[in-house]
C-alpha cells in the first residue's frame, strides 16, 4: 500500500491508503487491441475487396479448394500436435523433455501453412455472408489471425497469470477448427478427398 499522493502535497498521509500499483492493464489491453484491429482489419479488406475466383494452384491438385482443403488439414493436424503438446507442457499428459519445443515447432508450422489459405481465402473469395456455414468461416477465419496476434504478443508478456496463455491458446485452437470443419472438412464430405 502506498500513501495517497495529493494528501502528502497537503502535509498530512491519507486515511485510504491507495493500492500499490502492480503491472498494468495495458499489457493485456495493447494485445486484445491488436487482435481486435487484425481481425477486423481482415474482415473489411474481405467485404471491400472484390474476389478475383482463384488465387493459386499447385501442381498435382484437381483445383484450388483440394489445395486449400488439404493446407488447411494439414495446417490442423499441426495444430492438434499443438494441443498434445500444449498439455505436456502444463504436466496434463506424460511427455518428452522436448515437448516445448515440439509445442513451439508444431505452432509455428500450422501459422506457416495456414497463410496461403487465409491468403487465398481472402484475395479469391473474400468475406463472404451468403450462408451460415460461410459466414461462421468468414468471421472465425479473421477471429483466429487476430487471437493468433494477441498470443505471440502475450508470449512476450512477463509474469502472466497461469491460466491466460492456455486460455488463448485454446481459442486459437477452437477458432482453427471451427474454420477447418467449415472448409476443408465441408469441401472433403461434398465433393471427396480428392487431390
Amino acid at each position: 500500500m502506498t500513501v495517497d499522493p495529493n494528501a502528502a502535497t497537503q502535509g498530512f498521509p491519507s486515511p485510504h491508503p491507495v493500492p500499490a500499483r502492480g503491472p498494468g492493464a495495458t499489457r493485456y489491453l495493447v494485445p486484445a487491441l491488436v487482435a481486435c484491429a487484425v481481425a477486423v482489419g481482415l474482415g473489411v479488406y474481405g467485404k471491400a475487396h472484390d474476389p478475383a475466383g482463384t488465387a493459386f494452384n499447385l501442381a498435382g491438385f484437381s483445383s484450388t479448394g483440394a489445395v486449400k482443403s488439404w493446407l488447411a488439414t494439414a495446417s490442423f493436424g499441426f495444430a492438434l500436435v499443438q494441443l498434445v503438446s500444449a498439455l505436456m507442457v502444463y504436466g496434463k499428459l506424460p511427455g518428452p523433455s522436448w515437448s516445448a519445443v515440439l509445442h513451439r515447432w508444431s505452432g509455428r508450422a500450422a501459422f506457416l501453412i495456414a497463410v496461403p489459405v487465409a491468403v487465398h481465402c481472402l484475395y479469391a473469395l473474400g468475406f463472404q455472408t451468403y450462408e451460415p456455414r460461410v459466414l461462421w468461416h468468414s468471421v472465425l477465419g479473421c477471429f483466429f489471425f487476430g487471437v493468433f496476434s494477441a498470443k505471440m504478443l502475450l508470449l512476450r508478456s512477463e509474469r502472466l497469470p497461469g491460466w491466460l496463455l492456455p486460455i488463448v491458446g485454446g481459442l486459437v485452437f477452437a477458432a482453427l477448427t471451427v474454420v477447418w470443419l467449415t472448409s476443408a472438412l465441408w469441401f472433403f464430405r461434398t465433393f471427396g478427398v480428392t487431390t
